[in-house]
C-alpha cells in the first residue's frame, strides 16, 4: 500500500467540502486521479488479452488481470 499512500499525497485530497475554491482545487485532483486510473486501466486490459496464451506466466498474469476488471464490473 506504499504507492497508495504516495499517489495520495502527491494528488491531494478529492472530497469536496462546500467551499467553492477549495473545491474547485480537489475537483482538479479528482480529475487527475481519474486520468490516472484511466491509464492504469489501459494498462491492466492490455494485459488481461493474454488469458488465452500458451505460456503459463503469460496465461496466469492475463487471467489475474481479467478477474481485476471483471470485479469492477456493478450489476
Amino acid at each position: 500500500m506504499e504507492i497508495y499512500v504516495v499517489v495520495k499525497k502527491l494528488i491531494g485530497p478529492i472530497n469536496p467540502v462546500g467551499e467553492t475554491n477549495e473545491d474547485n482545487r480537489r475537483f482538479e485532483n479528482l480529475s487527475e486521479l481519474a486520468n490516472l486510473m484511466s491509464s492504469l486501466m489501459d494498462d491492466i486490459y492490455d494485459v488481461s488479452k493474454n488469458s488465452d496464451r500458451q505460456e503459463y506466466s503469460l496465461m496466469r498474469a492475463g487471467k489475474f488481470a481479467e478477474g481485476l476488471i471483471e470485479g469492477l464490473k456493478r450489476p
